[in-house]
């Protein structure tokens, strides 16, 4: 049996197959389109839709993935109880990730800014993601991310966000 024929033929039997390497370095923007949950001291709370774009950059360092994000996500989310509406979220967010061959697990850190229709507060956003390249240049991915606000709508208690994303990302 020839070399190729039976490295071809060990790799069939042991189901193995070549690793695909993606490279994730450059600039990217995209579209999200997810759902969005509020809970708040006193009962307040609410969920709806969110969606918005966003922009970023990553840069591969091989095995590990770093970047930077900003993304704002529209919403129409009623608090209940006379406390107002959240109407969107911005984000600026630092990921890093592993690079498991065609798809990109991360992890998000940042800072969140809530516009309500009163007042407005910042806290920290924190989640977690998947990528998946379908072509060169076009990704999928999901983010699941978390806000904690200090200050809602009208009262002096807490809103609680949490944000369920399906995105559609062209890389540069």
């Amino acid at each position: 049996m020839r070399p190729t024929k039976a490295i071809l033929a060990a790799l069939m039997l042991t189901g193995a197959v070549p690793a695909f390497a993606e490279d994730w370095t450059g600039p990217y923007a995209g579209f999200s389109f997810g759902y969005a949950d509020a809970d708040g001291s006193d009962g307040v709370g609410g969920s709806d839709s969110a969606f918005g774009p966003h922009i970023g950059y990553d840069y591969d360092f091989g095995s590990f993935v770093l970047g930077g994000e900003l993304e704002y996500n529209w919403l129409n989310l009623d608090l209940g109880q006379g406390e107002g509406s959240l109407d969107g979220v911005s984000r600026l967010k630092l990921r890093g990730g592993y690079d498991f061959g065609p798809a990109l697990g991360y992890v998000v850190v940042g800072t969140a800014r809530a516009d309500t229709s009163g007042d407005s507060d910042t806290a920290a956003v924190y989640g977690i993601g998947v990528a998946y390249p379908l072509t060169d240049n076009f990704v999928i991915s999901g983010e699941a991310l978390r806000q904690d606000f200090d200050v809602p709508a009208r009262s002096s208690g807490s809103v609680e966000t949490n944000v369920f994303n399906l995105r559609t990302t062209f890389r540069f």
